[in-house]
């Protein structure tokens, strides 16, 4: 699509929401054979070593919604406030009604919101901002919520050494509203649908049903585990497409705004792994505390909700103390598609990352 601005719009707030459970890569020593050398390679180059995920029973509508209702709370509006609700996940509670719906059921709010569902991962949240920027802009909505979250653990098998120990789990919720006087924001979103099955769970939708055949467990020629309605990813494929997109993307943006990368506070990109994220930062020039690369090695890579879990996790303070901070947001992968973001994120109220059974318990929500 055509790059686009934005005025008048901010953000006020961010809560990211964890899974208690914590996965170590030094425990699954066996998935690689037992070979001691190449789990500490994957550690050093990769950046693989812990993640998060849920436990049976919680998905991430469950995160998404703990998020949301901190959110709210702590920034002291009710849900009639609310006039949008976007839920952007691959892992909806239902092939049908989306995940906006059940939510917005259970948080109560206005028969006057309107509420969808966006089927995206990596990017999603960069689309999500967008959109919700969109629905703002439009004058139809003073408030949007936008919850971004998946549970891709749940869609590994845990004997293919080739994302099992990569995708954590996580859930959150940003606010964007109206805000006379708020700074410029551009946006620009792409799309590759020629690489859709480079990242794929091949079976379990209306083109392959579920069946005994799609089930089997298979095993390919690198010692990888997984039946079709596992993920599976080209992770060579993937690689490339994310250092040749990538860079060029953010380029292209900031020569659209109209800025430098010495402009730019953080560059946040999508958690893939440290090895992606350090070559991104390297061809682009880019001084490497400018870019948050320790959540996915604590968290995983959470798919929709891994630039939300780094600003909340990496960045909180940081835009908690300064008056403003300008920010470039980037995501990438499934799809294939990609998007870029340049904003100003004001002061903030909320950014926090927050573990999911202490709030849910808190909340009456377990």
């Amino acid at each position: 699509m055509p790059k686009c601005t934005f005025q008048d719009i901010k953000i006020a707030g961010m809560v990211t929401c964890v899974p208690p459970r914590e996965k170590c890569i030094d425990d699954e020593l066996a998935l690689f054979g037992g070979n001691l050398k190449q789990l500490e390679r994957l550690k050093k180059t990769i950046g693989l070593n812990k993640r998060r995920v849920v436990d049976a029973g919680t998905t991430a509508a469950d995160l998404c919604h703990v998020a949301a209702q901190h959110l709210l709370l702590s920034l002291g509006l009710e849900p009639g406030a609310i006039d949008a609700l976007i839920c952007v996940t691959q892992t909806p509670d239902y092939p049908q009604p989306c995940n906006a719906a059940v939510l917005h059921g259970r948080m109560a709010l206005s028969k006057d919101c309107a509420a969808l569902d966006v089927n995206l991962g990596c990017s999603g949240y960069v689309y999500g901002l967008w959109l919700a920027h969109s629905m703002v802009a439009s004058g139809g909505c003073q408030r949007v919520l936008l919850l971004a979250g998946d549970t891709i653990s749940r869609l590994v098998h845990p004997q293919d050494r080739a994302v099992a120990p990569l995708f954590g789990d996580g859930g959150s919720a940003t606010l964007v509203e109206r805000a006379q006087g708020a700074a410029h924001s551009y946006f620009s979103l792409q799309t590759d649908g020629r690489g859709y099955d480079q990242l794929i769970v091949p079976a379990g939708g209306a083109r392959c049903p579920h069946s005994p055949e799609t089930a089997k467990v298979l095993q390919d020629e690198a010692g990888n585990s997984r039946s079709a309605e596992n993920l599976f990813m080209d992770g060579a494929e993937i690689f490339n497409f994310s250092i040749t997109e990538e860079p060029r993307s953010v380029k292209e943006l900031l020569e659209y705004a109209r800025m430098r990368a010495e402009d730019v506070d953080y560059f946040v990109f999508h958690q893939a792994n440290r090895y992606i994220l350090k070559n991104i930062a390297k061809r682009l020039k880019l001084n490497p505390a400018k870019v948050p690369m320790e959540t996915v090695e604590r968290y995983g890579n959470q798919s929709s909700a891994s630039i939300p879990a780094a600003i909340c996790g990496e960045l909180a303070q940081s835009l908690k103390s300064a008056s403003a901070r300008q920010l470039l947001l980037s995501g990438f992968g499934v799809g294939l598609s990609w998007g870029s973001a340049v904003l100003e994120v004001p002061r903030l109220k909320v950014c926090e990352l927050i573990d999911y059974t202490e709030q849910a318990a808190s909340a009456g929500d377990s």
